[in-house]
């Protein structure tokens, strides 16, 4: 077997593992917030390795470390992903050297591994993935004169590593009060499990089970101070790490910056990641960039744990909403959202599908978000076709729905509920960039067949060849009043928004920026302000 393909079939292992688990260490998670993701980034991460494995046709040892480094850092994701990309940079390095990989460069790959994540944290803590990898090189180390092959080394740091994810409790107070293991040192034992399995020719241990009645201070945990997990990758040339951790370091806390002068991996949570961002445009060109609500992550989540817990009640309300992109319905859900209809421009949802969709949510009562102009009307007929109440907000975009979810309480009536989120959606201005089907002149514009269409509540108000100048004047009208906050969905037709952000930051300097992926379809941005 060929290197690149032993290494290919390890890194499978290792994903498979993972991503068995997955779940669970998404549930276990609370430090350093109780977001609930940490599973999630963590096999995202390893993901974006191995698919890297698959396309490679490399086969010299130096060239394959080069791609799986940078492709562990290229798609690493939160906190967790971001120091697991250093963990695998640590041990590649190691292992760049022609040769036989023995016991005692693993165990030299286990060392190098941990010295490079511990580098990566501004302040470490233990117990966490940090205290884990440190041990298994520990392990690693003091085994290497027990003359055992490369799969015996390799269960050995899997019971080592079994042992360290079991103290991390008595090292975290946070962890120790919620009665939980670390969630991303229990992710790091699982990689390893699945190397260890793979080696030796063994198949994957079964996934342990969820905790049935979990701790309920597990599943109540303080929110973040800071509501933005905002990551990023900054390319350029010579790119100054310590003074952009300098910079960054004022707007928040978990900061990483990782990787070399041409490329770099930030990671911070903040209360403004606009300004985040703005730090990576003046240093070089930005991409990849993801900022998620932590606080929503974190009712998410609660919300799942609870589940488990036998005493819960079922909502009160519950919220189904009509939604087009994938991006855009994990935002939805994220924010509480109990069922999802699929349907949008060009492909509305008839009143038959809405009324089976009412019956099958799951609440006593149903807030129905339409979230376009041309579904309103069917929502408000299906409303009247059931016997659950059922209360229409007509919202006519998806970024006013998403707006009024911020108002949702799942234990109020659906009526309160739909004030509430009326409420909030009057205050939200809405804007959209979309590419003209044809010369229309519309408010006094004249846009020519596949030039950039920019509406502000509906009303054209730009046109032209130029996507920055469009979508600059679509935020500008929003912007007329002041606004504390603006959002961006990005299509499918994914801009580039780096020039566009920089104008409206440049512009509005006080203004929160919360750019997120949203798929939708004919609209390759969606804005609001709010």
């Amino acid at each position: 077997m060929k290197e690149r393909e032993r290494v290919q079939e390890l890194a499978h292992g290792a994903l498979a593992s993972l991503e068995r688990n997955r779940q669970r260490i998404d549930d276990l998670n609370v430090y350093p917030v109780p977001d609930g993701d940490t599973g999630t980034n963590l096999t995202m991460t390893a993901r974006s390795v191995v698919d890297e494995l698959d396309r490679s046709t490399t086969e010299d040892r130096a060239g394959l470390v080069k791609e799986v480094t940078r492709a562990a850092l290229m798609g690493a994701r939160g906190n967790s992903g971001v120091i697991l990309s250093q963990i695998i940079r640590g041990a590649a390095e190691t292992l760049r050297t022609t040769g036989e990989v023995d016991t005692h460069t693993l165990a030299a790959a286990f060392r190098s591994a941990s010295d490079a994540a511990y580098r990566a944290v501004r302040q470490p803590v233990e117990g966490t993935m940090l205290s884990v990898i440190r041990e298994m090189a520990e392990e690693s180390e003091s085994a290497e004169n027990d003359g055992l092959t490369k799969p015996e080394l390799l269960a050995r740091l899997v019971r080592r590593g079994e042992e360290a994810v079991a103290r991390t409790p008595e090292q975290l107070a946070v962890l120790r009060e919620a009665g939980v293991v670390d969630a991303g040192g229990a992710g790091l034992l699982e990689i390893v499990r699945g190397l260890a399995a793979t080696a030796a020719g063994e198949p994957l241990p079964e996934a342990p089970m969820a905790r049935e009645e979990p701790n309920i201070e597990a599943i109540h945990q303080e929110l973040s101070p800071y509501r933005y997990c905002t990551t990023f990758m900054i390319e350029g040339d010579d790119l100054d790490s310590d003074g952009i951790e300098h910079e960054l370091g004022q707007l928040g806390d978990s900061l990483l910056v990782v990787g070399d002068p041409e490329a770099l991996k930030v990671h911070v949570h903040t209360d403004e990641p606009g300004r985040a961002l703005s730090v990576g445009t003046r240093a070089g060109v930005i991409d990849r960039v993801e900022i998620a609500n932590m606080h929503e992550q974190t009712v998410q989540r609660e919300q799942r744990l609870l589940e488990a817990v036998p005493d819960a009640q079922p909502s009160t309300t519950g919220v189904l909403a009509v939604v087009v992109g994938d991006g855009n319905r994990r935002l939805f859900e994220s924010l509480g959202a109990t069922k999802i209809v699929e349907g949008g421009q060009t492909m509305n949802p008839s009143t038959a599908e809405l009324v089976e969709a009412i019956e099958s949510t799951p609440a006593a009562e149903v807030v129905l978000l339409p979230n376009n102009s041309n579904v309103i009307l069917s929502a408000q007929q299906a409303a009247g076709l059931v016997d659950k109440p059922v209360t229409v907000v007509p919202t006519d975009s998806l970024p006013a729905g998403l707006a009024a979810m911020l108002a949702f309480n799942p234990e109020s009536q659906a009526a309160e509920n739909a004030e509430a989120m009326a409420e909030v959606v009057g205050g939200v201005k809405t804007g959209e960039v979309t590419i003209a089907s044809r010369n229309v002149e519309l408010n006094g514009l004249s846009v020519r067949k596949g030039a950039w269409l920019g509406l502000a509540e509906g009303v054209a108000v730009a046109g032209g060849p130029d996507f920055d100048d469009v979508a600059a004047a679509v935020a500008e009208r929003l912007l007329e009043e002041p606004r504390d906050v603006m959002t961006l969905l990005t299509g499918a037709d994914e801009p580039d928004l780096d020039a566009l952000l920089q104008r409206i930051q440049a512009a509005h300097p006080q203004l929160e920026l919360d750019v997120q992926s949203g798929g939708q379809p004919y609209y390759p941005l969606l804005l609001s302000a709010e």
